[in-house]
């Protein structure tokens, strides 16, 4: 696999990490899939796993609690940034949100903030249009249940 070096870049607050400590378990053109524990200490979640859909604009975790407990599928919408020349992969954070808890219940989250980004116009028209277009996709596919298994079956398939 080649050198790679993966970035999350945040809006609110405004920042960029790479997530030096994140282990990338497989890597294609379309997924990357990586293990990784939180970046700082939490008292509801420890660790998890992650698959970068690039083609969809989606980053699906599996999330677990400290007891091991899955505590819910966390999926950010993104916008990857992707420099194949220097290897590195750039996940603009667009700020919507949508967890699936254990019992099934779907919550999209952080529309305020992604209000607030378009009205200050930190993201271009194209971007927003992409991160609700993103967001209708996943929401139809995570209501569909069968495409979701599927996405979901990228990490599973990779847990230890």
């Amino acid at each position: 696999m080649e050198q790679m070096r993966l970035f999350r870049r945040r809006y609110l607050p405004d920042e960029m990490i790479e997530l030096r400590d994140d282990e990338i378990l497989s890597a294609s053109r379309e997924i990357i899939v990586t293990k990784w524990n939180v970046l700082k200490p939490r008292n509801d979640i420890a660790r998890g796993y992650s698959a970068y859909f690039l083609n969809q604009g989606v980053k699906l975790s599996k999330v677990y609690g400290s007891a091991g407990n899955l505590v819910y599928w966390y999926c950010d919408i993104i916008k990857p940034d992707i420099d194949q020349t220097a290897g590195t992969y750039t996940f603009h954070d667009l700020l919507i949100d949508v967890l699936i808890y254990p019992d099934g219940m779907v919550k999209v989250v952080d529309l305020d903030e992604f209000a607030d980004i378009m009205e200050q116009g930190i993201l271009d028209s194209a971007d927003c249009l992409a991160a609700l277009r993103s967001t209708d996709a996943l929401l139809k596919k995570i209501y569909d249940g069968e495409e979701f298994t599927r996405m979901k079956r990228y990490i599973e398939d990779l847990e230890d």
